[in-house]
């Protein structure tokens, strides 16, 4: 059965708002089903907030009784989380509260290297690099398999601890940014894994920083 409430239909990265370094975005409907989707080539969405419950008595309140909008209290835990994991049904945190889901999500550049390659970071004139993640090793079984007999793709638990730092202290507020996809730079995360390096960042104006 579908869950009750009003959820939260946020689609495409390309209608968004620029907030900072990130583009965040907000949006609202009243449908009992909701939809992150990215339209734009070369980025990811980054989930950095849900919450399914009621925090005011406005929000999809049309044809609701006001028995139903008065628990301004009421909050799902974990939200985020099970957003992040592929959105997850959240149980029902107050009874007799009509309720809906929030998210604030934004788009961010994504760059991938297979290993041996490099990783190029780039941000329009006048502007600078902000990582938020990088990962080297290997997530999934299809990135950077061309050519790769099966018995090298199938460790997809295999990740370099320090990616994200190394990434992050050498690209940090420059322009652009070359990063090697080695197990020279990174270590070596899984011995006969075929890996990759995953950069997710942003741009933002210098006056930033």
């Amino acid at each position: 059965p579908r869950p009750s409430g009003c959820f939260v239909l946020v689609c495409s990265c390309s209608a968004v708002v620029r907030a900072w370094f990130v583009l965040l975005t907000v949006s609202l409907t009243c449908s009992q089903w909701f939809m992150i989707s990215s339209s734009d080539e070369g980025q990811v969405i980054v989930v950095y907030r849900a919450d399914y419950g009621r925090r005011d008595i406005t929000t999809c309140s049309d044809g609701r009784p006001d028995s139903q909008l008065h628990n301004v209290q009421c909050s799902s835990p974990n939200s985020t989380e099970y957003v992040v994991n592929r959105y997850r049904l959240f149980g029902d945190p107050c009874g007799g509260t009509s309720k809906y889901l929030e998210v604030v999500y934004g788009c961010q550049d994504r760059t991938v290297a297979c290993e041996g390659s490099q990783a190029k970071l780039q941000c329009d004139e006048g502007q600078v690099i902000v990582v938020y993640r990088a990962d080297y090793g290997r997530r999934d079984i299809t990135t950077c398999s061309d050519g790769r007999p099966d018995s090298q793709l199938q460790n997809v638990q295999c990740s370099s601890p320090n990616s994200t730092e190394y990434v992050a202290n050498s690209c940090n507020w420059q322009n652009s940014c070359t990063v090697a996809a080695k197990s020279s730079v990174f270590g070596e995360p899984c011995n006969g894994t075929s890996k990759y390096l995953e950069v997710v960042y942003g741009c933002q104006g210098k006056s930033f920083k």
